[in-house]
């Protein structure tokens, strides 16, 4: 008997609402049984963001360093403008009608800067101006975060200088702040992730030139489920999951005689789920002989 060939099964957010329905021993009827179903589900996704490492979720981003700024976003964040052209990196720039600033970390393009995390909110349209420089031009479009907000925590990172790559150690909060000279400058070796609505990626040794590349693994935000008809960039291996918790959360509103059946099956298809998702890599075990005696 011939197989079919496909794999290419996928199901949209209809489906998966009609599954946990069909699961709770209810029928979708309402408008509103949609949207509490859509809510539900984003929640469940939130929920998985704080459940551990999810393979798929993980993006390499890179970052090329200004000398002495010590603090990054952890992501990209851009800003469309008319000109680059005179200005300088590591310089500040300001507003000209909001007053927001921010440094500039590279040049991209002859209309875009790379920047840090703005402190206040630029206003497209506004006249931009270099602290250094002086020079002068016109922001194109209001700025985006929300490649840097969706970072949910870095897992690795290395600092790349020329075709050698050397690992930073992370640091806490604590490690962090008890640093006592912050702007002593050389090579990173550490770093701490501030973890705030637009997590900022702190550094130091702070950097001694404008080339060293940050590259680091960070654990980014599953999207949002927006229309009925989306699928969502989830693994098929993780569709069982998906749908057995949408139903259990949906019986905490709806059904709740289901919710001891449900909520059993989701943590065993979620736990099932999430090792197979484990990393794999070779595992050795070297007895120490320091204590070891011989006859």
């Amino acid at each position: 008997m011939a197989t079919s060939g496909s794999i290419n099964f996928e199901l949209d957010v209809n489906d998966y609402i009609e599954e946990a329905f069909e699961r709770c021993g209810l029928e979708v009827r309402t408008g509103y049984d949609l949207k509490t179903a859509k809510r539900s589900m984003n929640l469940l996704l939130a929920d998985w963001a704080n459940r551990g490492l999810n393979q798929w979720t993980i993006k390499q981003t890179s970052i090329t360093v200004a000398a002495d700024i010590t603090e990054y976003p952890a992501g990209t964040v851009t800003m469309t403008v008319g000109s680059s052209s005179g200005f300088t990196i590591a310089e500040t720039i300001t507003g000209g009608t909001s007053g927001a600033t921010a440094s500039i970390t590279n040049l991209p393009s002859g209309t875009s800067m790379a920047i840090t995390i703005p402190t206040g909110t630029f206003t497209s349209g506004e006249t931009l101006t270099g602290g250094t420089s002086a020079a002068t031009t016109t922001l194109s479009a209001a700025v985006d975060l929300t490649n840097a907000q969706g970072t949910i925590d870095i897992l690795s990172l290395v600092v790349k200088r020329g075709d050698n790559s050397y690992a930073a150690a992370r640091l806490s909060r604590d490690g962090y702040i008890t640093i006592p000279n912050k702007t002593e400058t050389g090579r990173p070796s550490q770093f701490f992730l501030d973890r705030q609505v637009t997590p900022n990626l702190k550094i130091w040794p702070a950097p001694e030139n404008s080339t060293d590349i940050l590259i680091f693994d960070r654990l980014y935000r599953i999207d949002d489920v927006d229309d009925f008809t989306n699928t969502l960039g989830v693994p098929f291996r993780f569709y069982p999951a998906l749908a057995a918790g949408l139903a259990y959360y949906i019986a905490l509103k709806r059904a709740p005689n289901r919710i001891q059946v449900l909520k059993p099956l989701y943590e065993e298809e979620m736990e099932r789920a999430m090792v197979e998702d484990r990393d794999r890599a070779s595992f050795n075990v070297v007895p120490s002989l320091e204590y070891a005696k011989f006859n």
